[in-house]
Parts: C-alpha cells; sequence; structure tokens
C-alpha cells in the first residue's frame, strides 16, 4: 500500500471515528430535541362535538375536550407546550406534570384546573364539528402529535371566518375521534394550570 493510501485511510478513519464521538458527546437538551415526546405524549381522544346542542353554555363547551396521554411511565413536565386547532386558536399548558401512564382533558369552557382536567376558560367553540385538526407542540415548537377529522383529515385548510359548528342543526350525534394506542387512561390529580 502506497505512503498515499494509507494517509487517506487514516484520515477516513479519523474522520468516522470523531463523527462518533461528536454524536455521543451530545447534550442530553439536543438529544431530547430529537422527538422522544412523540413516543410518549399523544393525543388519545378528540371529543369535537359537544353532546346536544352547541348552545355556548359552559357545560356545551366543555362538552367538548381534548384528551393528552403520557404512554410512558416517566411524567412529562407540559410546561409550556401548546394545543391549537388548525384556524392557530391555542391553549398554553401551565405548571403541569402529567404523571407516567396518565390522561389529562383539556375542555374548552371554564373551570377549577386538576392534574386531569384543565380548562381552556374560552367563551366559543374551538374545535370544528365538521373539519379540524388539533396539534400538540412541546415547549420548543416541534409536533408532537396531531389528530385530523371531517374533509380537510390530514390538510390543514383555510375555513374563513365560519367556525363550522352545528348551531341549531346538531343531530343529537356524539362523535369523537379515539384512537387505540394501547394506552392507560388513568388519571391522576396535578398542578394547577391557570
Amino acid at each position: 500500500m502506497s505512503a498515499s493510501s494509507a494517509a487517506r485511510r487514516l484520515t477516513a478513519i479519523a474522520l468516522v471515528a470523531g463523527s462518533v464521538v461528536a454524536a455521543a458527546a451530545l447534550p442530553a437538551s439536543a438529544v431530547q430535541d430529537r422527538g422522544p415526546d412523540r413516543q410518549r405524549v399523544v393525543i388519545s381522544h378528540v371529543q369535537y362535538n359537544a353532546p346536544g346542542p352547541d348552545t355556548r353554555s359552559n357545560r356545551s363547551l366543555n362538552g367538548e375536550w381534548v384528551n393528552i396521554t403520557n404512554r410512558s411511565s416517566q411524567s412529562v413536565n407540559l410546561r409550556g407546550w401548546t394545543l391549537r386547532n388548525s384556524e392557530g386558536d391555542r391553549y398554553t399548558f401551565r405548571h403541569l406534570r402529567l404523571d407516567g401512564r396518565s390522561t389529562v382533558k383539556v375542555h374548552t369552557g371554564f373551570g377549577r384546573d386538576t392534574r386531569h382536567d384543565v380548562y381552556q376558560d374560552r367563551r366559543e367553540h374551538i374545535w370544528d364539528n365538521r373539519s379540524d385538526r388539533a396539534t400538540l407542540s412541546n415547549r420548543r415548537g416541534a409536533v408532537v402529535d396531531t389528530e385530523s377529522w371531517g374533509r380537510g383529515r390530514g390538510h390543514d385548510r383555510d375555513r374563513g371566518d365560519n367556525r363550522g359548528h352545528d348551531r341549531g342543526d346538531n343531530r343529537g350525534d356524539n362523535r369523537g375521534h379515539d384512537r387505540d394506542r394501547g394506552d392507560n387512561r388513568g388519571n391522576d390529580r396535578g398542578d394547577r394550570q391557570r
């Protein structure tokens, strides 16, 4: 083997070894940015059509909700995480540590926050009965999970000012969307959100 071949081979080995060492030396926060939340925290159920007519009463508003489930055995701090619809209306979690194997229900209306029920304190329905998308993002803004329904399923769409609620035309169907992910929907009490 010539000296130049040996030098190229040694340079290649050094570059590969340097890459391995650099990857192993990444700080824990960089490793977390790769998306472990995607496997741990999911949107496990969306009740986008509150039972009965959409009257904007607090009962009607709290009849629509989104379940966020932590499927891992480790608790996850949801402080700074957001839940938004396809129009960009957003709820930001505050001071909530979601225990392992537990679920928090995010209601639209008003109420007293606990570990498994939090409230957006809104006066109007947020989830479109016909078509919408719920998006959960972590505090860094990375999308952790989404759930879509209706004709725009899988795609955000521009709905303009028409919220699409079946006001006065609610046929009494109590549809929601539930994905069976094998999650444990145990409920644990938690820190106050707002």
